[in-house]
C-alpha cells in the first residue's frame, strides 16, 4: 500500500512567486513556515517548506495571499531534480497543493509596490463561507513514479 499526503498549516514568509510554464499553465511557489514544539522551556523549532500551486490554484494565491498570510494546504510530496547554475544537479522537495484553505490575514503588511503578487490582492470576504477552498484532484501520470 502507497500514500503520499500533506496536510500542513502555517504562515507564508515570501510572496508567491508566479511564473507561466512553456504550455500556458500557471504555477505559484510558496513558502511556509510551521512551527514544532519542542518541549517545556526551549524554543519553537520553525520548518520551511516548499509549495506548489497549478492554475486556478495558483490564481487563488497571486490574488489572495500575502506574506505572514495562515493558510492551510493538503497535497502530496513531490521530489525533483534540477541543474543549479553552476551545473551541478540539486534536489529539492516541494509540496503540490490539492487543497487550499485562507486563514487568518496578517495585522499589517509592508509590500513593495513592484510586487505583482499582491499588487492584485484584494479583501477576502469576511465570511468564512465564501473564502475560497480549491480541490485540484488530477490525475496521478503512473509513469513519472521513480520505483
Amino acid at each position: 500500500m502507497n500514500y503520499n499526503r500533506a496536510i500542513l498549516c502555517g504562515r507564508v514568509t515570501k510572496a508567491p512567486e508566479i511564473l507561466m510554464t512553456p504550455s500556458g499553465h500557471k504555477v505559484a511557489k510558496i513558502s511556509l513556515a510551521t512551527n514544532e514544539y519542542q518541549g517545556k522551556g526551549k524554543e519553537e523549532k520553525t520548518v520551511f517548506h516548499n509549495l506548489i500551486a497549478w492554475d486556478r490554484t495558483a490564481d487563488i494565491a497571486q490574488q489572495y495571499i500575502v506574506v505572514g498570510h495562515e493558510i492551510m494546504i493538503e497535497g502530496r510530496i513531490d521530489n525533483r531534480t534540477y541543474k543549479k547554475k553552476d551545473g551541478t544537479k540539486g534536489y529539492i522537495s516541494e509540496v503540490v497543493i490539492d487543497r487550499l484553505q485562507l486563514g487568518n490575514k496578517p495585522r499589517a503588511v509592508a509590500v513593495p509596490a513592484e510586487n505583482t503578487a499582491t499588487s492584485n490582492y484584494q479583501e477576502p470576504p469576511a465570511d468564512d463561507d465564501n473564502v475560497p477552498v480549491i480541490e485540484d484532484m488530477d490525475e496521478i501520470d503512473i509513469s513519472s513514479i521513480p520505483f
